[in-house]
């Protein structure tokens, strides 16, 4: 964020919010300039109360393909989100492909694929290996993020 704003020329604070309502509602308040989170804002864009700078994603969204990616700006940052599902450490490997293989079905399913579009979300499949992988390299980062940004509790 700080190096967005500096790029842009702008003087940006980085406020924490307890989450969705409390950021978007501080941004349409005019409290701040900016809000940043997943999906929960394309009402606002929709109705015309929020404009949509820039997204995370690797590409441009299908519903505001005019909107560049964060990527595309010259901003080294893309931030995906798939969804997991995890278990207790040791868990049967029978179990696990089994769990597995039923939630990977679902992404044949037409409701579910609905939903995905509905919120403009993009079908990100990793198998279980895959996934663990993305997951840890993912901790990383966002720990290097959190501890850069100040963010990290005190104990």
């Amino acid at each position: 964020m700080e190096e967005f704003a500096d790029k842009a020329g702008i003087k940006l604070q980085h406020v924490p919010f307890k989450g969705f309502a409390d950021g978007m509602q501080a941004m349409l308040g005019g409290h701040t300039m900016a809000h940043s989170d997943s999906t929960g804002w394309s009402g606002h864009v929709d109705g015309g109360t929020a404009r949509l700078l820039a997204t995370y994603g690797a590409r441009r969204t299908k519903k505001w393909a005019s909107v560049p990616t964060l990527n595309e700006l010259g901003y080294d940052t893309i931030s995906e989100s798939p969804f997991g599902i995890g278990g207790p450490k040791g868990m049967d490997a029978a179990v696990t492909r089994r769990l597995h293989d039923a939630f990977r079905r679902t992404l044949d399913d037409p409701a579910v694929l609905a939903a995905f579009e509905k919120y403009d979300q993009s079908v990100i499949y990793m198998n279980s290996a895959d996934y663990e992988k993305f997951i840890r390299e993912q901790h990383v980062k966002e720990k290097v993020l959190i501890d850069r940004l100040g963010l990290a509790l005190k104990t």
